[in-house]
């Protein structure tokens, strides 16, 4: 893992001489036109098909290191020739274009060829529980290098432009791409064939036949939901962003040195992110980042619009700064979340053709889109949409354009209305643990103080100090954001029955418990409302779980869990008989994946009937109705079995003989 992230570092390092804005500007010194920008961008993803080859490949030799090291080693030494283009062909002309194409498609399927063995090999190195917080710690030492490369190159290449104008300045990229194949670029091969490569593991049951296993992603039902989400994303992400360096440079007439220190301020608060979204996809799930940061882009993207008006103005750079500085939040989670979804959502062993099937899913989406992008702001470059607002009085008339749409404008507007496609294509996805997204929410706000403190300090994002995050949680449209989820919840209720000891414990002890591990997580509530039975569900199931690893009953767990919940979240909502039927799903629901006895979890719930009424302040035949027909509820989803062990515990406790209804 220590050699994947240097190598992490190397690769960004390098990619930031070769990225998009240094690679269009690089493209519109040797004449090429918006299409040949879309293909150039395009190419990397349109490509990646070769990962099929490879995948026969790799399932009949197993050795997936010997074969990623071999073409990342060629693919990055192709650089060289790439710089040395303009040394040996006219600039401008389209023998250089087509020369660049050429070479720029070549290096891409060898990129495609080392991606197929590398994100197996990965996978199998790197413990799921600990995914996210591996990429975030990788992806910030990858963006730091990226910034310090970046940022030295485009200042040189200025430099080069003030000492040699003319085309004489299309040296100075092809020096600072030489010195970073050279020096940084092949670095990263180097690093990575120090990493080791575990054995490649055979699926339960054998490998299937070849046709089989390449097809395998498509039959998953929950697997190919994620496919059509990567490809609406990142067709939706490419139709716009490899545009925004060519729209700077181009349309509002920025320096590259200019472009490049916007790119900066991105990856600064992409680098103070990562360090957010790599845990907390960790605690409450991928998909749920993946959710609130693409919200996040699309927002970001529309704004791009706004930057001129129709030209630019006073506030088209702040403007920029401000959208620089969301887009590398956005982006961070959405790196973040992107490559462990794919990886916790394939299976150990056999993930190759899984993760072969979500990076073609990616690329197909984020290589079609530029194409489209580069026809349609040839398009629209000569047509123009305007909104003007007119102030008209005695002495003059005033013109103040309040919306403006030509070229890269309308492309902005089209990806944003996309994007709302690739979201709801997200919410079908099923992900063990996943959270809501006001989880998300209410956890940054939660910690902005933390993140703030930090942000504060960087030039230009002073802002958000003093911005007022929790204003959000009266936003309509929006629900009550009660800061807990899921995983929250099952996890801090889980881990105060495991830090209550061992033995002895009695329900009144793990009610204190369980209110603390409540209350801690909530915060402060006023008023949880239809919440509330979903908080004590994923409370209650939390406490169960932790029947395999205390020696308490679950009889006692259960009474106890009961009796907190009702403490705490009774307190904040009007629904008791909500909350307490939520609380007897998740203790039916926890008990049966702990494997604790069910008849012991409810009559442990019904023993504490008593105290949950004096707390709620209803009478006890409401909680034992509320609690003996949830956990039948909650028993049928479970089998038959689980029905009759629930129904006898119920009729022991109340001396009623439970019936079929």
């Amino acid at each position: 893992m220590k050699w994947l992230t240097w190598e992490g570092a190397a690769s960004m390092g390098f990619g930031s001489i070769t990225g998009s804005g240094f690679l269009a500007a690089y493209a519109l010194l040797m004449g090429a036109n918006n299409f040949q920008i879309g293909v150039l961008a395009a190419l990397p993803f349109l490509l990646q098909p070769t990962q099929i080859l490879m995948i026969v490949v790799v399932e009949r030799l197993k050795v997936r290191k010997l074969l990623a090291v071999s073409t990342w080693t060629l693919s990055q030494a192709l650089w060289i020739p790439v710089a040395l283009i303009p040394v040996f062909v006219e600039i401008p002309s389209a023998l250089s274009v087509s020369a660049l194409l050429g070479l720029v498609a070549l290096r891409s399927l060898l990129a495609a060829a080392t991606a197929a063995n590398y994100n197996g090999w990965l996978r199998d190195l790197v413990p799921s529980n600990v995914l996210g917080g591996f990429f975030s710690r990788r992806l910030t030492f990858a963006t730091v290098a990226s910034i310090v490369f970046g940022l030295g190159a485009s200042f040189f290449i200025d430099f080069w432009n003030t000492q040699n104008p003319g085309d004489a300045g299309v040296y100075g990229y092809t020096i600072a791409m030489l010195a970073g194949a050279i020096f940084i670029g092949m670095a990263s091969p180097v690093f990575m064939a120090l990493a080791p490569e575990p054995l490649m593991q055979t699926p339960v049951g054998g490998r299937p036949p070849l046709i089989d296993n390449l097809t395998m992603p498509l039959r998953d039902k929950n697997f190919r939901q994620l496919m059509n989400f990567l490809f609406f994303r990142g067709f939706t992400a490419n139709l716009a962003i490899p545009f925004f360096a060519v729209y700077m440079l181009g349309r509002l007439g920025l320096p590259l040195s200019a472009v490049i220190a916007l790119t900066v301020v991105s990856q600064l608060s992409n680098i103070l992110f990562l360090r957010v979204w790599g845990p907390m996809s960790d605690r409450l799930g991928s998909k749920v980042i993946l959710s609130v940061c693409t919200s996040l882009l699309l927002l970001v993207i529309l704004g791009w619009t706004f930057t001129t008006l129709p030209d630019r103005y006073f506030l088209t750079i702040p403007l920029l700064v401000i959208l620089h500085i969301f887009a590398g939040i956005a982006i961070a989670g959405i790196n973040v979340a992107t490559g462990v979804i794919g990886m916790k959502l394939a299976p150990t062993g056999n993930a190759a053709p899984y993760l072969a099937g979500a990076s073609l899913a990616t690329n197909l989406g984020s290589g079609l889109a530029p194409l489209v992008g580069g026809r349609f702001a040839d398009f629209f470059s000569v047509r123009a949409f305007s909104i003007n607002v007119e102030w008209i009085d005695p002495t003059r008339t005033v013109d103040l354009p309040a919306f403006h749409l030509t070229g890269y404008d309308f492309l902005f507007v089209v990806a944003f209305a996309l994007g709302l496609v690739a979201l709801n294509t997200l919410t079908t996805i099923r992900e063990e643990g996943e959270a809501r997204r006001e989880a998300v929410m209410d956890e940054l706000m939660a910690g902005s103080a933390d993140m703030t403190r930090a942000v504060s300090s960087l030039p230009g994002l002073r802002f958000a100090a003093q911005f007022p995050y929790s204003y959000l949680r009266h936003v309509p449209g929006v629900d009550v954001a009660v800061g807990v989820t899921a995983y929250q919840l099952a996890s801090s209720t889980r881990a105060a029955m495991a830090a209550a000891g061992r033995g002895g414990t009695s329900a009144e002890t793990i009610a204190r418990r369980v209110s603390t591990a409540v209350q801690n997580t909530a915060g402060p509530i006023s008023d949880i409302g239809d919440a509330g039975a979903e908080v004590a569900m994923h409370s209650a199931r939390g406490v169960m779980n932790a029947a395999a690893e205390v020696e308490e009953s679950a009889e006692t767990l259960a009474g106890g869990a009961l009796i907190g919940i009702s403490q705490v979240v009774g307190r904040t909502t009007s629904r008791s008989v909500h909350l307490i039927e939520g609380a007897a799903h998740g203790i039916v629901q926890g008990s049966h994946e702990a494997g604790a006895s069910l008849y012991n979890a409810v009559t442990g719930a019904l023993n504490s009937v008593r105290q949950v009424s004096s707390i709620l302040g209803i009478s006890e035949e409401e909680v034992i109705a509320s609690v003996a027909n949830s956990a039948l509820e909650s028993a049928e989803e479970i089998g038959t079995e689980a029905v009759e062990e629930v129904r006898s515990a119920i009729s022991s406790a109340t001396d009623h003989p439970v019936r079929d209804s």
